[in-house]
């Protein structure tokens, strides 16, 4: 290579432009991948609000049919029969943007397991008083199967050491202490609240919605295809520094402080030339004087 860009041999700028070459590629590959999330995020979520609005026209199917609950099957109308058991409150629950809790009572089922059954919710603090009594004896409960709960996602409290009587998530795992019989890990919010209750809507599967996490990934993707353009602006500049420092350095130019050193030499060259021409001159007035006097 000849010219102003042979730096580019030089180990230094070896290393820089395999950093470069490297690096590019790596920043598209993970912003391309925070983009597939994103994407199979809102895909999930389509999916899901369809499938709901498709499930609610579907004819009610037995548990065992649903069972174990996945995306497929989240959603779908249910139908068990059982006998109501244990009833607790689920604290911390929004609906239309008011604080209230939902009323969960276990459906003992024939095979001896329980399905957790939200009734309905009510307006704020959770108090057993308010929460109506189950009905008693042998019943029928039709509503839309939904998947077990995990602390602290999907706006389920994350929250431990909960009152008597209470608990954070819906879930096998969550009931298992509390209840001295086998849990489904589902459960089923009924179609019509019960006793005056309100509803619960059906929620959609975690993973599916438009949350905080899903526009994070295309935060993220923004991120990473910006690290492209600022590792191209980067080495862009550096070579175009290079390029006018070499430049300089084939016409002879440096930097002023470089003419400024060489200046003061010159000055100080001259200036002891001149005293020693002067102590010369003086040493040749002195002969004569000394001549003349001996004359």
């Amino acid at each position: 290579m000849e010219g102003v860009y042979r730096f580019l041999l030089t180990p230094r700028w070896w290393g820089i432009n395999v950093f470069v070459v490297l690096a590019i590629p790596f920043c598209i590959f993970m912003g391309s991948w925070q983009l597939g999330r994103f994407e199979d995020r809102v895909q999930d979520h389509e999916t899901a609000s369809t499938q709901h609005e498709s499930a609610r026209r579907e004819a009610a199917r037995p548990l065992s049919e649903l069972l174990p609950v996945d995306k497929a099957t989240v959603g779908k109308q249910t139908t068990v029969t059982g006998r109501y058991e244990d009833q607790l409150l689920v604290p911390e629950r929004e609906l239309d943007d008011r604080k209230g809790f939902y009323v969960l009572t276990l459906l003992r089922t024939d095979g001896g397991e329980a399905l957790p059954v939200v009734r309905g919710w009510l307006p704020g603090e959770p108090d057993p008083a308010r929460a109506p009594a189950p009905p008693t004896g042998e019943v029928t409960v039709t509503g839309a199967l939904q998947a077990a709960e995990s602390p602290g996602a999907n706006g389920v409290s994350g929250r431990s050491g909960w009152p008597e009587g209470q608990t954070g998530a819906i879930s096998a795992a969550t009931l298992l202490n509390l209840v001295p019989y086998d849990v489904y890990d589902a459960w089923v919010t009924l179609n019509e609240g019960d006793s005056g209750m309100r509803a619960v809507p059906v929620s959609a599967p975690q993973g599916t919605g438009l949350d905080l996490k899903a526009f994070q990934n295309l935060g993220y993707t923004a991120e990473w295809f910006a690290f492209v353009g600022f590792v191209i602006f980067m080495w862009f500049r550096l070579l175009r520094r290079e390029v006018e420092l070499a430049r300089d350095a084939e016409l002879g130019l440096t930097p002023e402080g470089d003419e400024g050193s060489g200046s003061g030499g010159g000055s100080s060259e001259n200036s002891g030339a001149g005293a020693a021409e002067e102590a010369g001159t003086g040493a040749d007035k002195a002969e004569e004087t000394k001549t003349g006097l001996i004359s």
